[in-house]
């Protein structure tokens, strides 16, 4: 939960939260656009110091992915509670329960994963981050293969089950009217093909 205090510099409370400092970022996003909104930008409006933001934050490109690395541990835990099924559905199922979030939060997550996915000065950011959550997946799939994490199996599937993750949030950004755990259904159905022949 966030601390406020009303004795911000300029008048405005002072936001000690990672959710707040979002919020604050996002709506200068919408305003000013990513390039055009500075981390002082940010500061200035959170009322908090530019030294205090990047205690939060290390840049401007983590402010959007939020507290992504956090939820890594979740995911490998989301993994294995799936360690009963063959490995293809395991992966499968792990991957939609990691991208399913509450009715209240799919807007924030659709503002989220359009920026993340439409600005130019974020994609090399994302890739960093994209290689962290793959990771999961292949030492998920090494541990069941008796293979090494960094084989070739375990990097396809991390590979392709990424790949079919943002084709399916491609079509999910372009059609407000679609599920997203309904639409990562559809594309990962084809994981199977690089999985089934492993135990």
């Amino acid at each position: 939960m966030a601390t406020v205090s009303t004795r911000a510099g300029v008048g405005r409370p002072v936001v000690t939260s990672h959710a707040e400092i979002e919020r604050v970022a996002f709506r200068l996003f919408s305003e000013s656009g990513f390039a055009g909104t500075t981390l002082d930008d940010i500061a200035l409006a959170a009322g908090i110091g530019r030294r205090t933001l990047l205690r939060y934050y290390r840049s401007k490109n983590d402010i959007p992915w939020g507290r992504f690395d956090d939820t890594l541990d979740g995911f490998r835990d989301i993994l294995r509670s799936f360690d009963d099924h063959p490995l293809h559905e395991a992966v499968h199922l792990a991957v939609i329960e990691f991208n399913r979030f509450p009715p209240e939060a799919m807007a924030e997550h659709r503002a989220r994963m359009q920026l993340i996915l439409t600005t130019p000065e974020l994609q090399a950011h994302s890739v960093l981050r994209y290689a962290d959550w793959r990771r999961v997946i292949a030492e998920y799939v090494a541990e069941r293969t008796g293979s090494g994490p960094d084989d070739l199996l375990p990097q396809t599937a991390s590979h392709v089950a990424l790949s079919l993750s943002m084709a399916g949030y491609g079509e999910w950004l372009a059609d407000p009217a679609e599920d997203l755990p309904t639409v990562l259904e559809r594309a990962l159905e084809t994981l199977h093909a690089y999985l089934t022949a492993t135990r």
